[in-house]
């Protein structure tokens, strides 16, 4: 399951191998000075969280969300498993406006 880390100056959003596969991407990461905020939302599968369209990725709905959401204005990355409750990490700057994970 994917993890936050952060280690001097910098978040690191841990995937595992099969993660990897499964979002086509590797590691992401955004510097700790871009991080506006961290939100708990119980709910992840509305259309006010999660936005545009997954590509590349894996999506299977109410299963699995793993990759790069892309809409107009930014993308998230999303690592997203069952209906229950994620984190948000939202950033000022960087690849990913969003990450989107789900909790352990």
């Amino acid at each position: 399951m994917a993890r936050v880390k952060e280690n001097a100056g910098l978040y690191t959003l841990e995937l595992s191998r099969w993660e990897k596969i499964g979002a086509l991407h590797a590691n992401p990461s955004a510097q700790s000075t871009t991080l506006v905020s961290i939100t708990s939302v119980e709910n992840p599968w509305t259309k006010k969280l999660l936005k545009g369209l997954r590509a590349p990725g894996t999506g299977i709905p109410y299963v699995i969300l793993l990759g790069t959401m892309r809409y107009r204005g930014g993308k998230d990355f999303t690592a997203i498993y069952g209906k229950g409750p994620v984190e948000v990490y939202e950033f000022s700057s960087g690849e990913f406006t969003r990450w989107i994970i789900s909790k352990s």
